[in-house]
């Protein structure tokens, strides 16, 4: 199958290569042309993947329709806040035929739609077609062909099991679901807790109060995906607690060491000027807080990180806030 990937940062870079990897005819689409041209000319990306080769048949454009007319499937692979804009590049040269698929993680925050949404909103020809693709995937570890798992959902379960026929392998094995609401959700709020988790750490709480953390914001992620329509056992699987899992333990992931950061005393704007990379769940948070005032659902963890995010509240006061709350019965 002809695949092509747009979005040449850390995770498309790496699923470009494993693609490649098991088979299939690849092309990389990098938005900028001087880094495009740069990596086709190096065969390595150094800014986002440095180390690793980019095998020759791997094809790197910048010109976005002739990616989107290379392929039969179009993984979508950037930052969620240029997703509007990508996909209204896009709109010109996608059929019928071609199947869409998300990899990106994110709420945008001005309208509250998810990754799906906005794809479907900009192409109108992919409405109920685009395939969402997530789970724990650490793209440093993808890359050493480490075992993960993922999920496919959309809500045509034919088209998650495409995705689910042609993309897995030994390497990355997915199953799949319809609750494409409920996987989005999992995928874009665990970043919110992962940099919670990331706090706790940088203030050496130990593992009493991780445990504590990433239970109860499970039971956020489920209470508001339910007043959203997903199915509350979504969040126990991949994209929920497996992904929250490995974003909030792992030292390569991006939220964690933002959230790390901030509980040893460093400013927001400091921490995201060193990185080349985006930490979804800066601007997650802001999203997930609005989500929760538009449901009427509790969301006492999401709003504490909203509130050391972005109204330079201490952690040492939000840690106390949350644990004197009213006391209720565990849900």
């Amino acid at each position: 199958m002809n695949v092509s990937v747009i979005g040449a940062g850390n995770w498309g870079t790496v699923f470009a290569l494993y693609l490649h990897r098991i088979g299939h005819r690849v092309c990389l689409y990098e938005f900028f042309r001087e880094r495009a041209e740069r990596i086709k000319k190096e065969r390595e990306n150094k800014e986002f993947l440095p180390g690793h080769f980019i095998p020759e048949p791997i094809k790197i454009t910048s010109d976005i329709e002739e990616a989107v007319s290379f392929g039969d499937f179009l993984v979508i692979a950037q930052p969620s806040h240029t997703i509007s804009a990508i996909t209204s590049h896009m709109k010109p040269y996608v059929g019928d035929d071609h199947l869409i698929v998300s990899l990106s993680k994110g709420i945008e925050p001005e309208t509250l739609r998810r990754v799906s949404e906005i794809i479907e909103d900009n192409i109108p020809s992919q409405k109920d077609r685009v395939v969402a693709l997530s789970g724990p995937s650490i793209a440093r570890e993808v890359v050493k062909g480490v075992p993960t798992t993922l999920v496919a959902s959309s809500k045509h379960i034919n088209l998650a099991r495409r995705v689910q026929y042609n993309f897995s392998s030994k390497l990355i094995r997915i199953y799949t679901s319809k609750d494409i609401v409920g996987v989005e959700l999992g995928g874009s709020l665990k970043n919110v807790y992962a940099i919670a988790a990331g706090i706790l750490d940088g203030l050496g709480l130990g593992m009493n109060a991780k445990a504590a953390l990433l239970t109860r914001a499970i039971a956020e992620m489920k209470r508001l995906g339910r007043a959203m329509g997903g199915r509350p056992a979504t969040f126990s699987g991949l994209s929920g607690t497996g992904d929250l899992i490995v974003t909030a333990f792992s030292e390569q992931s991006r939220n964690h060491h933002v959230g790390k950061e901030l509980g040893k005393g460093r400013k927001l704007d400091d921490i995201l000027s060193e990185m080349v990379e985006v930490a979804e769940g800066v601007n997650t948070t802001r999203s997930a807080v609005k989500l929760g005032e538009k449901y009427g659902v509790e969301l006492p963890i999401a709003r504490e990180v909203y509130h050391v995010l972005f109204n330079g509240k201490s952690p040492q006061s939000s840690i106390e806030d949350l644990m004197t709350r009213k006391l209720k019965e565990e849900d």
